[in-house]
């Protein structure tokens, strides 16, 4: 090497020095909020296949298990399709700046990445850390597992007697104007690196909370069960007949395992393996427990016995209400917040439904959606730091409740529309029941051919 080449380089590699630091570097995902996140993927799944398809197949008669079962399962699949075909671009793409803004953007994303188009190997998601990322595909999955189990609860609330076909019309269409609007209103965003005057979803912008998805999937599902209920009507013999559930041994076993399924579906939504995701685990322990035992205890001081369907509910119900206040809750507001929805839970499902007499076949609106509002509103109270909660920046309670309130009118307003004009639409396109002779003798055999127990 010559005296020149060598003065040459020693001069050159300063100046490269300052160009490698001044270069940004490229983000990499966390490989332990990825595998948290691809677990947490995971668990919710189970919460539905095999989860919720126990829980509603052992509480309708014999002769409709496998109608119930069916419908979740395939139900789950087809939104999962759907998701990945433009439920993802929908739910989670929007305007990057104020003048790519229209009237729709906080209600609606866009469709550019229909198909998951520029969802790559390589594309990142932002989770709630600045710099903090995880692959997009692994947050395009998680959310499919939101959106697939949603839809999924409202058949509860029509379970012995929708026809298959409109159970799975109704669901694409539901799906398609009520699930991801509601995604996309409360969730969306930009991320914390987007610029602070980035369009975001309506209900996010005016500082709703919800950590899990108290409006987006409970009050959402719960609402638009009870329209499906009464548009439906009630089953032939309601009132009049025995319609008790058939099996409650897998009711139970369904519950268990929507309670550790829901570890993914609250901790998991902190997008992130650390303390926090470890506050909300365990919020969905205690606000789960307190409910069991509350519920068990309001039917042994009215009935003078707990029963198991109670305890189950119970738990359901505290799944349901702590949801939204999984990651703002401290855990003596989880505790409390899950007794209190309990209670109110079973008061709707033995006294309420009774007083109106609408026959919400498995208590999607009893559970899910009065538990979701409870939840929802009562979030703004326990998420205070003052109780041990731990609140975003600007946090004031009164205020709050207010955002918590005007979210709930939101979603029930938005969904109990939609799903009344989808089922319109339903009925018009293949009908909503089955017939009377097909109700009578059961599902499984009418619809599908088979019989669970021979």
């Amino acid at each position: 090497m010559t005296a020149a080449v060598a003065f040459a380089q020693d001069a050159a590699a300063p100046a490269a020095d300052a160009a490698a630091a001044a270069a940004p570097a490229v983000p990499v995902p966390d490989k332990g909020d990825t595998t948290w996140m691809l677990l947490s993927t995971i668990l919710v799944i189970l919460m539905t296949i095999p989860g919720l398809a126990l829980f509603y197949g052992g509480l309708v008669r014999a002769k409709n298990i496998l109608s119930v079962l069916m419908q979740v399962l395939v139900g789950f699949s087809l939104i999962a399709i759907l998701w990945v075909v433009y439920g993802y671009s929908v739910a989670f793409t929007g305007a990057a700046t104020p003048a790519e803004a229209t009237a729709l953007t906080p209600f609606f994303g866009g469709l550019s990445k229909m198909f998951l188009a520029g969802v790559g190997l390589d594309s990142l998601a932002e989770t709630f850390t600045k710099g903090v990322f995880i692959p997009e595909l692994t947050f395009v999955i998680f959310q499919l597992t939101f959106a697939a189990i949603t839809p999924a609860l409202i058949i509860g609330a029509v379970a012995e007697r929708m026809k298959f076909s409109a159970v799975l019309v109704f669901l694409v269409l539901w799906f398609t104007f009520s699930y991801l609007p509601m995604a996309h209103m409360v969730w969306w965003w930009g991320g914390p690196s987007a610029p602070t005057d980035t369009p975001s979803g309506y209900l996010f912008a005016i500082g709703a909370y919800d950590f899990a998805g108290g409006t987006v999937v409970h009050i959402n599902a719960g609402v638009a069960g009870l329209v499906a209920a009464l548009v439906v009507g009630p089953r032939v013999g309601y009132g009049k007949d025995v319609m008790a559930p058939h099996n409650l041994v897998w009711t139970i076993v369904g519950a268990c395992l929507l309670w550790v399924g829901w570890f993914g579906f609250n901790a998991g939504s902190n997008l992130e393996a650390n303390g926090l995701a470890a506050q909300a685990l365990l919020n969905t322990i205690v606000a789960t427990a307190a409910a069991a035992l509350a519920w068990s205890f309001v039917e042994w001081l009215t009935r003078g016995h707990a029963s198991a369907l109670g305890a189950a509910s119970g738990a359901v119900a505290g799944l349901v209400a702590i949801t939204p206040a999984a990651g703002f809750a401290g855990v003596g507001g989880a505790i409390v917040l899950g007794a209190i929805a309990a209670v109110i839970c079973a008061w709707a499902v033995i006294w309420l439904k009774a007083k109106l007499g609408y026959d919400d076949s498995l208590d999607v609106f009893g559970v899910h959606g009065v538990g979701g509002i409870v939840g929802a509103i009562g979030t703004g109270v326990v998420a205070s730091d003052k109780l041990g909660g731990f609140p975003l920046a600007g946090y004031e309670m009164g205020a709050q409740v207010g955002h918590q309130i005007w979210g709930v009118l939101t979603c029930i307003i938005w969904s109990g529309v939609v799903s009344f004009v989808a089922l319109m639409i339903t009925k018009a396109i293949v009908g909503l029941r089955v017939t009377e002779a097909a109700e009578r003798e059961g599902l499984d055999v009418t619809t599908h051919g088979e019989r669970a127990y021979n």
